[in-house]
């Protein structure tokens, strides 16, 4: 015969064996050393966040005296450039200066030659040299008048390779001359001694 227990069954009560004195004492003292560890923790968490604090105000403070010396070494680096072009302004315009001076010697003899040696109903309009090299312009009142100028040119001692371009009639209110145009040079040997003399070393 079969038979079915329909009662709970009764729970057994589980007795845990009592803690000795010495686990007892060391569950009590773990608590504190792990809320002391956890605190030491934040401590240097708070003492590195306020040393990179300081570091980076540091680093700013360097990067401010950086910019403030680039901004200086730039208004003198703008101040040297300028101070550069006011030199190279001076030397071209004492550069220019010497050659006008060099030349002015050659100027004052070309005008003498030109005038000097000019017969009467000839008259020049224009005159211009560069370097040693001349060019004339004027007016004649006959051919017979023009070559006497330019014999007596080529007679100059500071003149030399007179040569006639162009001679053109004109003729104005009944009036006829003749429009021409020459170029000569200065003769080398006196260029020479036109040049502005040159201190040599003393040996």
């Amino acid at each position: 015969m079969i038979r079915i227990n329909l009662l709970k069954p009764e729970k057994k009560d589980v007795k845990l064996a009592p803690k000795t004195p010495e686990a007892a004492f060391k569950e009590k003292n773990t608590t504190p050393l792990y809320s002391l560890f956890i605190l030491l923790a934040i401590a240097a968490i708070v003492v590195l966040f306020f040393f990179q604090k300081n570091n980076i105000s540091e680093e700013q403070d360097l990067l401010e005296v950086a910019q403030q010396e680039k901004k200086s070494l730039q208004y003198i680096s703008e101040k040297l450039q300028k101070l550069e072009t006011q030199r190279d302004t001076l030397q071209n315009k004492i550069h220019l200066i010497d050659t006008l001076k060099s030349r002015q010697g050659n100027a004052v003899i070309i005008m003498d030659e030109l005038s000097s040696n000019i017969p009467d109903w000839v008259w020049l309009t224009e005159t211009s040299f560069s370097g040693n090299k001349i060019r004339i312009k004027g007016k004649a009142m006959s051919n017979n008048l023009l070559a006497d100028y330019i014999r007596n040119l080529k007679e100059s001692p500071y003149l030399t390779n007179i040569d006639l371009i162009s001679s053109t009639l004109r003729n104005v209110k009944n009036s006829e001359y003749l429009e021409f145009s020459m170029t000569a040079e200065l003769a080398p040997r006196h260029i020479t001694l036109l040049q502005p003399e040159t201190k040599g070393e003393e040996k």
